[in-house]
């Protein structure tokens, strides 16, 4: 077989990956009920002390639901709203959905009634989603494939919406990046993972390119980024905004799974966490003090772990059945 040949199976191949894994979102998603619709059931973002978080307990269509944060492994309450991902902040919330009828999805910002306000369709499946502390920017990340420079394999694209100008930033691949200093133009660049500032103007992200997975920064008034640090995914900026969370790849291979560790953005000091399994998610702060995160058990099902961000105590069970944990806080910060 030429090279050519061998290069339209690998993209056929990957194509069909791509479809059974939206096949098999779409079947979970429409499980027991039909895809997200309005509708609170109990179920409130305005800022308080809960957690909310997407349902992986069987029979419950991947709904929104919300706990207290002083008890997040009792009573829960359920909405009618069903997600492949959430988050929420500010009084604000983002349901990544499967479109109605459609093997599609869509991305709905929520009010604190679960109210959808805007709904953006989105090409790939779901994997990310941010908000800014305010709830005013919003970001997510979706897998796609088909890009000619990555062989058919899988790539991303993350997108970002203001809420309030209604500016949207359908990729930021098409924006000016610095790696040390110089501009980086290569095309196998893919982006994930966002996570806001509470100016409601600069973010961190991930960007791959060439084998390395660096640390971004953004800048939404210039369109610009530059890389700050190598072998960063996935990062979460604390409350204060003086620590990222991120996972890392262990010894440079996502092969063999990835740590999680908080990095000091004054002094650069990284702390590896307790948490000694492979966590693939982007974590979340649920106060100055700790990062939840999910991990899977198998047929769909997932639980929210927490573990302390200074490296020490041990990892314990948060929301038993949940993923994509968001905590709502007491008070909406004020973008600066």
């Amino acid at each position: 077989m030429n090279l050519r040949g061998a290069r339209v199976l690998a993209g056929a191949a990957a194509v069909v990956a791509l479809a059974v894994l939206a096949a098999l979102s779409i079947a979970h998603a429409r499980e027991n009920a039909s895809p997200a619709r309005s509708g609170a059931g109990g179920v409130s973002l305005a800022p308080g002390p809960r957690l909310v978080a997407r349902s992986t307990a069987p029979g419950t269509d991947g709904r929104l639901i919300s706990v207290p944060a002083a008890a997040p492994a009792g009573r829960r309450s359920v909405s009618s709203l069903s997600c492949a991902r959430v988050y929420a902040a500010g009084g604000t919330g983002l349901c990544l959905h499967l479109d109605h009828g459609l093997t599609t999805y869509r991305l709905a910002v929520l009010d604190t009634g679960l109210r959808t306000t805007r709904d953006i369709p989105l090409v790939g499946v779901p994997n990310r989603a941010r908000l800014s502390p305010s709830g005013r920017m919003a970001a997510w990340t979706v897998f796609v494939t088909g890009d000619s420079y990555n062989g058919g394999r899988f790539s991303t694209r993350a997108g970002i919406l203001d809420t309030r100008t209604r500016e949207l930033v359908p990729t930021l691949e098409d924006w000016p990046v610095t790696i040390a200093g110089k501009p980086h133009r290569a095309a196998d660049r893919n982006f994930w993972g966002v996570t806001f500032t509470p100016d409601d103007r600069h973010f961190y992200a991930t960007m791959s390119t060439a084998g390395h997975r660096y640390l971004v920064a953004g800048d939404m008034a210039t369109h610009r980024m530059r890389a700050l640090r190598d072998n960063v995914e996935c990062p979460s900026l604390s409350p204060d905004g003086t620590r990222i969370a991120f996972k890392s790849a262990r010894h440079g291979d996502p092969a063999r799974g990835w740590r999680l560790s908080v990095l000091d953005l004054a002094t650069h000091r990284v702390t590896p966490l307790a948490e000694t399994r492979s966590v693939d998610d982007q974590a979340a702060w649920t106060d100055l003090h700790t990062v939840a995160y999910a991990l899977p058990r198998g047929r769909g099902r997932a639980d929210v772990w927490a573990v302390p961000t200074d490296g020490t105590g041990t990892p314990h069970l948060l929301i038993p059945d949940a993923e994509s944990p968001a905590a709502l806080g007491t008070t909406a910060p004020e973008a600066q």
